[in-house]
């Protein structure tokens, strides 16, 4: 008994559907498994391949399976541009909400409160991304560096200013502050607006380009 004839437009037509619909690349025999009996697959696929060469979607081979394409040469019209926010580590976010509730803060406080040093690049990271600003040096032996929150820092977590941060209940109410610290343990207040030990401005100061070249890099 000879095979059935079928319309090689139609078979074309059954292959296309196919490819189009398929999540990934079928085998020839993929399809050919889909198509009525008699139904000539490898005719279908280089018929179809024919067809689309040189338009906006191509027919190709990857790995002995087919599937169709955007034209290597219109790559650039589904290109897009956009900027993806760093995400910021355990430890910087750690050392970044020390610095908003400790403001101004010198490296070493940030140390003492967190408990251990602060890794390579955590401080370089949060200046570079702007959450963190030097905000000059205090007046006690050996002049450290402090740091301060910027209003990208605001910006980032939807804050009017640093009076929005959450205080003690509400920390505690969303789990972020154990409930078993120390008696007397208070959340400092960000919005205070210095002290005895506030900082020294860079501008004016004699010693602005040895900060420079001293604390940018500094670990």
């Amino acid at each position: 008994m000879s095979a059935t004839r079928h319309d090689p437009v139609d078979i074309e037509r059954m292959v296309e559907a196919l490819l189009f619909a398929a999540a990934g690349p079928l085998s020839t025999a993929d399809i050919q498994a889909r198509l009525p009996d008699g139904a000539d697959a490898g005719r279908a696929i280089e018929a179809l391949r024919t067809r689309y060469a040189g338009r906006g979607v191509e027919l190709e081979m990857v790995a002995d399976r087919w599937r169709f394409r955007t034209a290597p040469d219109l790559a650039f019209l589904m290109t897009e541009e956009r900027e993806e926010p760093r995400r910021l580590s355990k430890a910087a976010l750690e050392t970044l909400a020390i610095i908003a509730y400790h403001q101004p803060v010198t490296r070493a406080e940030i140390e003492q409160v967190r408990g251990v040093t602060i890794s390579k690049g955590t401080l370089d990271l949060l200046l570079e991304m702007g959450m963190v600003r030097l905000r000059g040096r205090r007046r006690s032996p050996g002049r450290p560096v402090t740091y301060g929150t910027t209003d990208a820092f605001l910006e980032h977590f939807g804050l009017a200013n640093l009076a929005d941060l959450p205080g003690a209940a509400e920390m505690k109410a969303a789990g972020l502050l154990d409930m078993g610290v120390p008696a007397g343990f208070e959340v400092p207040d960000p919005s205070r607006t210095g002290d005895e030990n506030e900082e020294l401005a860079f501008e004016g100061d004699e010693d602005a380009p040895e900060f420079a070249q001293d604390f940018v890099g500094e670990e």
